[in-house]
């Protein structure tokens, strides 16, 4: 079933089981797939793709996080607490997020390939190692995984 079609289904069941924050960001990511179809010049009944779901989730968890971060800093744990909550359920949509050492296997093997052997080729190594994790690592994990192999 396509990720579109599943979250209007997670929908229908926050409804049946009156889960109020479930419901609440299930339907928060489906008005982002209708704005990101209007992004893209499509009519907002279309389907997007399962990759282009994905994105438009990752970038909701982007948001969750960012929102948590300045939160923390203004003191406000009340909406910390609410973005966390949030975010719960957001990753429940996320695919599996590799580990720190399946990512140095790969930035391994890309150091290898590329013939890195300075910091001079960090950059082109991270996006290497993003492109063959294909969004199933974290960026910040990437990148300390590869500061760590010019330490």
């Amino acid at each position: 079933m396509p990720l579109q079609q599943s979250i209007k289904e997670e929908i229908k069941k926050a409804m049946l089981a009156k889960d109020a924050l479930r419901l609440s960001v299930v339907r928060g990511i489906s008005a982002a797939f209708t704005n990101e179809l209007v992004a893209k010049m499509k009519k907002p009944t279309d389907a997007l793709s399962d990759e282009d779901a994905m994105a438009v989730i990752k970038r909701l968890v982007k948001q969750r996080k960012d929102s948590i971060e300045q939160f923390t800093k203004g003191n406000r744990p009340d909406l910390v607490d609410t973005e966390k909550a949030e975010l719960t359920v957001l990753e429940t949509f996320m695919p599996k997020m590799m580990s720190r050492d399946e990512i140095k296997k790969i930035a391994l093997t890309q150091k290898e390939k590329m013939n890195v052997s300075d910091k001079a080729g960090m950059g082109k190594l991270m996006g290497a190692v993003m492109k063959e994790a294909k969004g199933m690592a974290d960026g910040g994990d990437v990148k300390a995984v590869v500061e760590s192999l010019f330490a």
